[in-house]
Parts: C-alpha cells; sequence; structure tokens
C-alpha cells in the first residue's frame, strides 16, 4: 500500500476523474443492479417485464435517468431506506471483492495516486452511485477520496435515482458540491462528459470507445491526450 496522501490545500489544483470505464472496467453500477435483481427470482421477473419500456429509455440522454431508475426499482423493492441500501452495496462489494479487483485498472490507479500524492485535490464524479464507487476505492483499492455520484432514494416502495450524475448535471453536482474552483484536469471514457472535458483546462480522454475518437478529436483541443489505460476492448494510444 502507498503512504498516505497529502491532504489538498486550499489553492491545490482540482483533478477529476469518471469512475466507469476510466479507473474500473465496465459499468459499476450495472454490475451492482444486476446483483440486487438476481437475488430473488421475482425480481428477475419484475426486471424481464419492465425491459422493453426501461431499456429503450437507458439508450437516450433525456430519458436515462428514468430507464435506470425502474431497474434500480426492480432490485430494490422492499428496501425502504438509503442505509439499508447502503448496507446491501458493501455486501455486494466483500462478497465481489475478487472479481471487483480484477476489474479495476492498474495504469488508471497509478495516475490517480500520482496526483494525490503530488497534493492535488483528487474527486471521483460517476454516474454510479457514490456508495459504490466510495466502498470499491476504500475496500479493494484502499483509496479515500471524495465522490459524486448518481443519487438514490425512496421510490414507490424501493429506491430509485433522483438524480443522475450525468452529462451536464455531472457539472452541476460538482458545483453544488462546493468544487467552484477551475478544473485543472479532467479524466473520462465517456463523450457524455464533454460538459465536463471542456469546462477542464487539460482535458484527457482515456479508454474510449474506437467510434467515439475522431468526435473527440473534433470537438476537443488539439493534442488532447487520447489513451488506453489497459482496458481491454477499447481504444486509445497505449501507454508505457
Amino acid at each position: 500500500m502507498s503512504a498516505a496522501a497529502p491532504a489538498p490545500g486550499a489553492a491545490a489544483p482540482l483533478v477529476v476523474f469518471d469512475f466507469d470505464h476510466t479507473l474500473y472496467h465496465g459499468d459499476s453500477g450495472s454490475h451492482l443492479f444486476l446483483w440486487l435483481i438476481k437475488r430473488a427470482w421475482w425480481r428477475r421477473l419484475l426486471a424481464l417485464l419492465l425491459a422493453p419500456v426501461a431499456g429503450p429509455l437507458v439508450a437516450c440522454l433525456p430519458t436515462r435517468r428514468a430507464g435506470i431508475s425502474a431497474f434500480v426499482w426492480a432490485g430494490t423493492v422492499g428496501v425502504r431506506c438509503r442505509a439499508d441500501l447502503d448496507a446491501l452495496i458493501d455486501g455486494y462489494v466483500q462478497t465481489h471483492a475478487d472479481d471487483i479487483q480484477s476489474r479495476l485498472l492498474p495504469q488508471a490507479l497509478d495516475v490517480f495516486r500520482q496526483h494525490r500524492q503530488a497534493g492535488d485535490n483528487v474527486l471521483v464524479a460517476t454516474g454510479a452511485p457514490p456508495e459504490l464507487a466510495r466502498a470499491i476505492l476504500a475496500f479493494v483499492a484502499h483509496e479515500d477520496v471524495p465522490v459524486i455520484g448518481t443519487l438514490l432514494g425512496p421510490k414507490r416502495g424501493g429506491m430509485g435515482a433522483l438524480r443522475h450524475c450525468h452529462h451536464a448535471m455531472k457539472m452541476t453536482m460538482i458545483r453544488e458540491a462546493g468544487y467552484t474552483q477551475p478544473v485543472e484536469r479532467a479524466y473520462t471514457d465517456s463523450s457524455a462528459d464533454l460538459p465536463l472535458l471542456h469546462a477542464a483546462r487539460h482535458p484527457v480522454v482515456v479508454n474510449p470507445k474506437a467510434g467515439r475518437v475522431a468526435m473527440f478529436r473534433r470537438v476537443l483541443p488539439p493534442g488532447t491526450p487520447i489513451l488506453n489505460w489497459g482496458c481491454p476492448g477499447r481504444a486509445g494510444d497505449a501507454v508505457a
């Protein structure tokens, strides 16, 4: 384990990392929600019944929060408070530690730790529930950093997405959390994070889908790094 990172000072540069496909190979929220659904046969049936409507909603940016909420609800019917949901998340991370460890990208974590050791103000901003990303980083990667993510709360007898940390809302939530200084550097794979990349003085695209590379080169400043941090099936320049 590396030495404890120094506490960032008031003037420390703000460095923002996405989580899924940036630090973690895959969609951590989907993995959690699938596990929640698979806990009982009737939850699986409920998710199947919702899928013809909720699936297309997830695929479209304006309706993504509603689609995700439907599947979260199917996996959490009967869960009435955030404390119970947090306990489920902690249990999921502990019982899947080996699989989660294998999905964390060592090159990404090296860069992450370099920023922390430099005294930068490092923040994770993710579309996954913040409790999930925080638990993974604390339990598996032994890192303790602020995390902003999709807010889940009580909805119709279960849990649903109250606020999706995605696209322009991600920057809104970062600012509302008190991070009002300029973003010095941002790391993400996703075109949905263009508002974050545009806000950063030094945007860095990591592990993008191959079909998105040309778009990133077109809309981001010339010379923006487009890297692959050892994420299988993703594009970007290999890093030694």
